[in-house]
């Protein structure tokens, strides 16, 4: 048996080939369909034609949908495997070896191609809220050429100018490069959804209406879960002919059958705590209450001068209501609810009613609120929001001391997140992260009803603007804590502070509140570069496959990327024949990147890894990986894959 290498290209060194995938599933149902074509495996449209009829299938330039320039150009760009790789910087993280948490440092289209393997299908909501259509400064290009390249120049990693690209009216293409920049990503966003997974899409009013065309055709009209209104203030005089007060979100399931949620619910900590009550007999035995008092300071008398009255007491004393003030219901409702058992007296000394001297009652008078079926099965959401407006988020990003300018309130996340009945450790996603709004929100849900959802932030490091009133004071931020410059880097001090005032104000909650900082890079796997005027040492420069600027863990987690593992799996480190081994997601994938391996250590560590995978016991097929350059020999080479194989281990691989 010989060792297969990774070369650069094929499947096992890139993103997952999202359109090869669209082939073989229509492959799978319909063989007749894919032909063998000039680049490879085609579509016959003739046959797909003949078998659903030529009314169905069309190629026709006039049909219903949304079109524009480039949009076939941004569909091929989602279909475009990418080569590149997320680099791990344990040392801008915070709890590295526990958390389940991801802040992704690049642009989110590389980002999102290279989450497909290893995310795809296991999302269950996305919340995003993406650069809206202003027609300047936008920053997300439309070169599609190479976003890769594009991040890597915006970094400084190579040469480039700035990341600001023009997208004003008079180019001629004002909507065009916005649309171009949103449609690959949903489109590759779907793909990570779970089966009753969500997404949220919060939009302005100029791209509403397109918005929606594009979330139709993706999503599917059918899994259209509504279009939500949030109020982000009241008043201003900022607009043309209306003050601009409202935007949306657009909600859509990954299928509208398989959705779960959008109720809201009491949490079961919320209900304990509430209706802490219980009754004890009579035909609601059992059942959880709360008490209300009958009597409410604010309630004055007015108009309502049948709500003011004297109701007797237990021990036959009577009282009422202090002067001006009213009880809640009038006496008919009174003697309902007593008569039902719903009135509760309670003794005490600091009673605000009076008694029928005028002196202050010994007594205090309470209406029972029963847990509703509503509460406990879950009330439909209202499609306008009016509870989070900006000011809420510029008053808690104020309070943590990092400013920063439009951010969406955590409320409105948290609410998304309990509408969509998320819990557990489900997987929550914002690939536009702006600030971190959503990883602040997760963090402060989960210590709300003790769950433990985990969250994958994706954000450009864009740089924060000095010339911008509205950015100085995040730049300051940036500044006092030893921090470059930009976007992303806010972010993480705000996880970081919203981390301790999520701990202070819940002091028994021990919940993940770190995070593993990742960054876009190209790929550690070296492609071949040709030197025609220095032949033998072109040969002799890619012995080693790999970067020689990178080390094991760079390795590591680009194979974990690549052979779709959990970016956050646990790793175990063993010592074996001398050699360092890594076992990673309970051993499915095994891994030695030593420098050195020679003839008369091949042996050991093979039987070694062999040993270890009968310890580890692993569910599934065991891939093993070692760097090609480290064996002395074919020979130590071959020994090594023959005993693997020998003992049920098939699948070897090198760099």
């Amino acid at each position: 048996m010989s060792i297969q290498k990774i070369e650069p290209g094929m499947p096992e060194s890139q993103s997952a080939d999202v359109l090869a995938d669209n082939v073989a599933r229509l492959k799978a149902v319909f063989p007749e369909l894919v032909t063998e074509g000039t680049n490879g495996p085609a579509i016959n449209i003739d046959v797909l034609k003949a078998l659903v009829g030529d009314a169905t299938a069309t190629d026709a330039e006039e049909k219903y949908g949304l079109n524009w320039h480039g949009k076939r150009a941004a569909r091929q760009l989602a279909l475009t495997p990418s080569a590149g790789t997320l680099r791990p910087c344990p040392e801008e993280s915070v709890d590295w070896d526990r958390t389940q948490n991801l802040m992704i440092e690049g642009d989110n289209l590389e980002v999102l191609k290279l989450l497909q393997k290893s995310y795809a299908g296991k999302v269950k909501l996305i919340y995003i809220d993406p650069p809206y259509n202003t027609g300047s400064d936008f920053v997300y290009p439309d070169n599609f050429q190479d976003n890769l390249q594009h991040y890597l120049a915006l970094t400084g990693q190579v040469e480039g100018g700035r990341k600001v690209t023009s997208n004003t009216e008079a180019g001629g293409r004002f909507h065009t490069h916005w649309l171009n920049m949103i449609y690959p990503r949903l489109m590759l966003a779907r793909n990570l959804l779970r089966p009753d997974g969500l997404i949220f899409v919060s939009i302005g009013q100029r791209e509403i209406h397109h918005l929606v065309s594009v979330c139709d055709e993706i999503y599917g009209e059918e899994n259209r879960i509504g279009i939500v209104g949030r109020s982000m203030k009241t008043g201003g005089n900022s607009g043309k002919f209306f003050s601009p007060n409202l935007e949306f979100i657009l909600a859509y399931g990954r299928s509208s059958d398989e959705a779960k949620g959008f109720k809201t619910r009491l949490s079961d900590a919320l209900k304990e705590a509430v209706y802490n009550q219980i009754q004890e007999s009579g035909s609601r035995a059992g059942q959880a209450y709360r008490t209300m008092g009958l009597y409410q300071a604010s309630l004055t008398l007015g108009r309502s001068k049948n709500a003011r009255y004297f109701i007797e007491c237990p021990d036959g004393s009577k009282c009422i209501p202090p002067e001006g003030k009213r009880w809640r219901v009038v006496e008919s409702s009174f003697l309902d609810m007593k008569a039902a058992e719903d009135i509760v007296f309670k003794q005490t000394d600091t009673s605000p009613l009076l008694d029928e001297h005028g002196k202050q009652s010994k007594w205090n008078i309470y209406t029972k609120i029963w847990l509703s079926t509503r509460e406990e099965e879950g009330q439909i959401p209202v499609d306008i929001l009016t509870k989070y407006e900006n000011r809420h988020s510029a008053k808690e990003l104020n309070e943590l001391g990092v400013p920063f300018p439009f951010a969406k309130p955590t409320g409105l996340v948290r609410h998304l997140l309990e509408i969509s009945q998320t819990g557990g450790d489900d997987l929550i996603l914002d690939f536009f992260a702006g600030s971190g709004t959503t990883g602040h929100a997760v963090m402060a849900q989960n210590a709300a009803d003790e769950a433990k959802r985990r969250f994958i932030l994706v954000q450009l490091p864009e740089a924060l603007d000095e010339h911008d009133e509205e950015h100085k004071a995040s730049i300051e931020v940036c500044r006092a804590s030893g921090r470059p410059e930009n976007l992303v880097e806010l972010a993480k001090e705000r996880l970081i502070r919203s981390a301790k005032k999520v701990r202070s104000e819940n002091s028994e909650w021990e919940g993940d509140t770190g995070f593993r900082t990742l960054k876009l890079a190209h790929s550690n796997i070296r492609p071949w570069v040709a030197n025609t005027s220095d032949v033998a040492a072109s040969l002799l420069g890619q012995l080693d496959h790999v970067d020689p600027g990178r080390n094991s863990d760079d390795v590591l987690h680009e194979l974990l990327l690549k052979l779709g593992l959990d970016l956050c799996v646990s790793v175990l480190v063993r010592t074996i024949a001398g050699k360092t081994v890594q076992a990673v997601g309970g051993g499915v994938l095994t891994v030695c990147l030593d420098k050195v391996i020679n003839v008369d250590e091949a042996e050991p560590l093979a039987l070694g890894i062999v040993a270890w995978r009968k310890e580890l016991a692993p569910a599934g097929d065991v891939t093993c990986v070692f760097l090609d350059s480290a064996f002395e020999n074919d020979v130590a080479k071959t020994n090594l894959a023959a005993i693997l194989e020998q003992h049920g281990i098939s699948k070897v691989r090198s760099l």
